[in-house]
């Protein structure tokens, strides 16, 4: 286990990187389909979930975040492999243990909406806690530092989850993350005073993750800092959403009418820049526990890293464009290549 728990790393003011965005970037390497999104991966090809793992924390995550977003019951049972839930979530467990281990970082247990919770059926509410505790159960019998809730559009999904790592989670904290529509979860309830109401139910960090894009999310960020006492999380997708298409449900493809989500998302992606500002600002407001979600590459997570003063082994290789033939120090190269040659890719570079 890591040295240095969670709770210890945020205290005075610490804060913890962590890379989510594992099932839109094996969709995107073509060993995970899109629509169903369940890891099969972790088992058809473990060694890349344990590659992916290596990544992100060579690009500066502070936690290997166990993969098993929607490795749940109702999930495997739409696909009829409700048998390979056990087996599943050990294997990614266990690899990230092992990878956190090794690199000295914390390992998160995962668990996520469960596409059957409704805020007036009590009925869904016992099978989603049983989804929950299974999960749960597992994560802490394979080592996990604390475990993540997340994607919860109802807040009172959020509470349960809450309450189920606190009644089946050995005590682990509780990281609750969620993703509400723009000012209210569907429950109704202000996501300020949603995330306020978590914290003082006893979860060690609270915020929101996934659905809105960096603009979108940090004025949300500004109103929850200002409520809550704690540590704030801010897990963002990487996509340019706008107040007249919030989420990365809403965006439209550039230059037309057609929904973006989620096959047409690469046309709407966050430059470099657009994340560095995203970290800065993250860091003038308070965030402690701070990351990228669906679309987060090992690139991305660097740039995060790098603001909040992390020197990950990728930073070896961060961009030195001045050694460029055509774009870098002219005092470096001939001018036929530095300057000729500027002249004939067009736009204005100096």
């Amino acid at each position: 286990m890591a040295q240095n728990g969670l709770l210890k790393r945020l205290e005075n003011g610490g804060n913890v990187v962590v890379a989510e965005g594992y099932i839109f970037e094996f969709e995107r390497k073509g060993y995970l389909q899109a629509g169903t999104f369940v890891p099969v991966v972790t088992l058809e090809h473990p060694e890349l979930v344990r590659l992916m793992y290596e990544e992100f924390v060579h690009a500066g995550s502070d936690v290997v975040l166990a993969f098993t977003y929607y490795a749940h019951r109702e999930k495997l049972r739409l696909i009829n492999r409700e048998g390979d839930l056990e087996k599943m979530n050990i294997a990614a467990l266990k690899m990230a243990r092992e990878v956190a281990d090794k690199h000295g970082c914390l390992m998160a247990g995962n668990i996520c909406n469960s596409s059957v919770y409704l805020p007036d059926d009590k009925e869904s509410h016992k099978i989603t806690e049983a989804m929950f505790k299974e999960q749960i159960e597992l994560a802490v019998q394979y080592g996990a530092d604390y475990i993540v809730a997340e994607t919860f559009s109802h807040l009172g999904e959020g509470i349960l989850a809450l309450e189920c790592i606190k009644k089946y989670g050995n005590g682990v904290p509780a990281v609750i993350t969620m993703s509400p529509p723009p000012t209210h979860f569907v429950d109704g309830v202000k996501i300020a005073e949603g995330c306020k109401q978590l914290e003082d139910a006893g979860a060690a960090v609270v915020g929101l993750n996934c659905g809105m894009g960096p603009e979108t999310m940090l004025p949300l960020m500004r109103e929850i800092r200002q409520i809550c006492k704690g540590p704030i999380a801010a897990l963002p997708v990487t996509y340019r959403t706008t107040p007249e298409e919030p989420t990365f449900f809403s965006l439209t493809i550039p230059g037309s009418k057609k929904r973006a989500f989620p096959l047409d998302l690469c046309a709407c992606i966050c430059s470099r820049q657009q994340i560095a500002e995203f970290a800065e600002q993250c860091k003038e407001i308070g965030v402690q526990y701070v990351g990228l979600c669906c679309g987060n590459s090992a690139n991305m997570t660097r740039i995060v890293a790098e603001v909040y003063g992390r020197t990950p082994p990728a930073s070896k290789y961060s961009p030195a464009m001045e050694k460029h033939f055509i774009f870098g120090d002219k005092s470096k190269f001939k001018s036929g290549f530095t300057e000729d040659l500027r002249t004939h890719v067009g736009g204005q570079f100096d």
